[in-house]
């Protein structure tokens, strides 16, 4: 039975660590906790039952920093292009999102010119 160490990860830990690190640290864990529950099923120490909740959470931050790291890639690739994925795009509300740009509200009608431009 290989006992990896459990130290609870902290998340500014994982931010200097790269894609593969982070995979393969996940890995790790997830054998770890798989371990831990055969250990749960075959009436294990308590110290290895309060370990799952640890190594859990632990998982739990190695995919936050991971998905908030390749959002953050993918804000930046998308950064000038004209079309941006609609969970990159700010949320707002429903009307605020459907409201004219301040562009379209400018614009005027020919005859609306012409009023102006005659009746300054």
């Amino acid at each position: 039975e290989n006992n990896i160490m459990v130290v609870k990860i902290k998340a500014h830990e994982l931010r200097n660590k790269n894609k593969n690190e982070l995979l393969k640290q996940l890995d790790e864990l997830q054998q770890e906790l798989a371990q831990l529950r055969v250990a749960k099923v075959t009436g294990g120490a308590a110290s290895k039952l309060s370990k799952i909740r640890v190594v859990r959470k632990s998982i739990a931050r190695v995919l936050t920093v991971y998905n908030q790291i390749q959002k953050t890639k993918l804000r930046e690739y998308f950064e000038n292009k004209k079309y941006v994925p609609t969970d990159l795009r700010r949320k707002q509300t429903r009307a605020m999102r459907r409201a004219l740009t301040d562009e379209e509200k400018s614009i005027k009608t020919l005859k609306q010119q012409k009023k102006d431009a005659y009746f300054p």
